[in-house]
């Protein structure tokens, strides 16, 4: 039997770069490729508040638009023999956003489509990258995806 877990999120931010909406990746210390947030939620913790934290603590931002993406991150865990289950949140970000990243990555990169889907190393990352692009630049999301900051 292989056990379902669903400890963490994820979110993918978006900004207005010079002009270009752009995907913001990281490249993690550990593993050493390029990503989006993401991280485990806390005791006590709702899922869109461990997303807020984790960009907090791993790039600065203060998330202040937040949406609900409407898509679950999927992968088997070979390490632990789990198939991991991620919900996956949008913030979208003020333009020319500045980045501070933590000690968790070396590096980031404001990114268009093509440049994240050239850096994604996993299916399942150009995946999300394609989902969320369609959904929540090509289109305007519903206004009942919002999340209510709080």
């Amino acid at each position: 039997m292989i056990p379902i877990r669903s400890m963490a999120v994820s979110g993918v931010a978006l900004s207005e770069i010079d002009g270009e909406t752009k995907i913001l990746l990281m490249k993690r210390c550990r593993g050493n490729f390029w990503c989006h947030v993401a991280g485990t939620i806390e005791a006590d913790e709702k899922g869109w508040q461990t997303i807020i934290r984790e960009f907090k603590e791993e790039t600065q931002l203060e998330v202040t638009e937040l949406y609900n993406g409407q898509y679950l991150e999927k992968f088997y865990e070979s390490s632990l023999n789990t198939i991991e289950v991620i919900p996956v949140f949008v913030v979208y970000c003020q333009p020319n956003q500045a980045i501070i990243i933590n000690d968790e990555h070396t590096d980031h990169k404001w990114c268009s489509l093509s440049e994240a889907l050239e850096l994604s190393e996993f299916p399942g990352q150009k995946l999300l990258y394609e989902y969320i692009w369609y959904n929540f630049v090509e289109i305007k999301p519903s206004k009942l995806m919002r999340v209510k900051v709080v």
